[in-house]
């Protein structure tokens, strides 16, 4: 069933965030698999260092430059978003920074929109040296 654009902000930015969370890490274990065939040990080890929130923060701010007026209003209320568990390891405002980039990828991935979820994803990666990342 195709969602609206109204259907989809029916969700809250949580929920959202829940599903942009799996977009999300999909496309950095693709990224990583494609540019390394190794263990998925080491592809997981990689992995946790773009998947975390301190580097999903980063991205927040490579994203937002790009971002439609709507696509940027959906990163705000995910931002602001509470009920957030912080992790002891981050820090409560890069969580939240993480939390809106999932938010938005829920909010992209529900609308069908794999073309711009595609671009972001390239943006947010843009200057990331993934050698340095798998350890090479």
């Amino acid at each position: 069933m195709e969602l609206t654009e109204r259907d989809v902000n029916m969700y809250s930015p949580l929920t959202l965030a829940f599903l942009g969370d799996s977009v999300y890490d999909t496309l950095v274990r693709e990224k990583l698999l494609r540019s390394a065939n190794m263990p998925a040990s080491k592809l997981h080890s990689a992995k946790i260092k773009l998947v975390c929130a301190e580097f999903q923060s980063k991205i927040y701010d490579n994203i937002s430059e790009v971002l439609t007026e709507k696509e940027m209003a959906v990163l705000k209320r995910g931002r602001n978003a509470t009920g957030n568990n912080i992790p002891k390891h981050a820090e409560a405002a890069e969580y939240r920074r993480a939390t809106a980039v999932e938010c938005l990828f829920g909010y992209l991935y529900l609308l069908r929109n794999t073309s711009r979820i595609a671009e972001l994803f390239d943006i947010a990666m843009q200057g990331v040296d993934i050698n340095e990342i798998i350890g090479r």
